[in-house]
């Protein structure tokens, strides 16, 4: 049965992943950075629940390669895991600074090449990143000017990600985090909204990039418990300022204080931040992050 088929890619997904961090116990190595589907994951496999997963398990693998007389260079490896892996390809982006636009998906193309010719229905992130390491170092120096490569370089590079990111924290106090949350997403051109208190909720949109590296900084700071509660991705074509403007919900990013109640005064006025949201056409969200109906 499907059911059957699915409880076992799920089985091979959780125990590929504690493999790759047992072999590589450093967050700069290897780091899942989406906890929520992985917990759905386990919690499906647990049989817990019946219910297929929401969102793919993602991660980054970081492996250093050396290259011609230069030292050693840091590419890494966006991953996420379809559902249905390893029946079908892992989804890989090799980056690295060193890489030109097409020199990077000259690589890509390649690996995924090598994934379909060698791995149609294995666990193949270990082959993958070996591949990364010993392969991805000869494109830095490709020269890749011939028309045809600037051809389909030029029609990918417009394609741009717009990214909204609905984080949760335990709680939110500190004025320190408080400042570092709005500054960042200043430097970052990111909007949103930020909800001090308990709990604390933080919502950033903005360009794919600067959301991933504003979630990489707020989850290096200490905190009781913080994790992506839910993230939306929309592709654009053309992706230009006036394509993400449009997306946006949230004009700039500010800091939003609900009439606080509670011995502290530090409980937002959840029924405030629900209508805050359903003005901005975000109230399903709200069920997300607190489980319940708003009203």
């Amino acid at each position: 049965t499907t059911e059957m088929a699915n409880q076992e890619e799920a089985e091979i997904q959780i125990s590929e992943l504690d493999l790759l961090s047992s072999m590589f116990p450093y967050e700069e190595e290897f780091a899942v950075t989406d906890q929520l589907a992985l917990a759905e994951l386990k919690h499906y496999v647990e049989n817990e629940s019946a219910e297929v997963p929401s969102s793919k398990v993602q991660f980054i693998l970081n492996v250093k390669a050396e290259v011609p007389n230069a030292s050693m260079v840091e590419f890494s490896m966006a991953c996420a895991l379809p559902f249905k892996y390893p029946t079908v390809l892992p989804e890989i982006t090799v980056r690295s600074s060193l890489l030109s636009r097409s020199q990077q998906i000259l690589l890509n193309s390649d690996l995924k090449a090598y994934l379909m010719q060698n791995f149609s229905g294995e666990p193949c992130m270990l082959s993958a990143r070996e591949w990364v390491k010993d392969h991805a170092a000869a494109y830095i120096d490709k020269d890749l000017s011939s028309s045809s490569m600037t051809a389909s370089g030029a029609t990918q590079s417009q394609v741009t990600t717009f990214t909204r990111l609905w984080i949760y924290s335990h709680h939110i106090y500190n004025k320190q985090k408080r400042k570092n949350i709005i500054d960042w997403a200043k430097e970052l051109s990111l909007s949103g909204f930020c909800m001090p208190g308990k709990p604390g909720v933080v919502c950033v949109e903005g360009l794919q990039s600067s959301c991933e590296e504003f979630w990489s900084r707020v989850r290096r700071l200490t905190w009781k418990r913080i994790l992506i509660r839910h993230r939306e991705d929309v592709s654009l074509e053309g992706g230009g300022q006036a394509e993400i403007q449009k997306q946006r919900k949230f004009p700039t990013l500010e800091e939003k204080c609900f009439d606080a109640h509670g011995a502290r005064g530090d409980h937002m006025d959840l029924g405030q931040l629900y209508h805050f949201l359903e003005e901005k056409g975000c109230a399903d969200i709200f069920q997300m992050y607190f489980g319940v109906e708003g009203h």
